[in-house]
């Protein structure tokens, strides 16, 4: 499990619920890709997920409603 330093992960989000809906999203994104490519991942997911929202490889969408505050 990674323990990431929360501020780092909410740099560019406004709130968790949308950090963890956007990383939710990221590692389905991977797992699909992986099937497709017919590949076995050792790392899980979500881990991957983090790491490229960390990387700036992913950004996370918020609403309108978000972003104004």
């Amino acid at each position: 499990m990674i323990n990431q330093d929360l501020k780092k992960l909410l740099k560019d989000c406004n709130s968790r619920y949308s950090l963890v809906v956007g990383t939710a999203k990221r590692a389905r994104e991977i797992q699909d890709e992986a099937i497709a490519r017919e590949e076995h991942i050792d790392v899980k997911t979500v881990s991957l997920a983090i790491e490229d929202i960390l990387d700036g490889k992913y950004v996370v969408e918020e609403p309108d409603e978000l972003k104004s505050k």
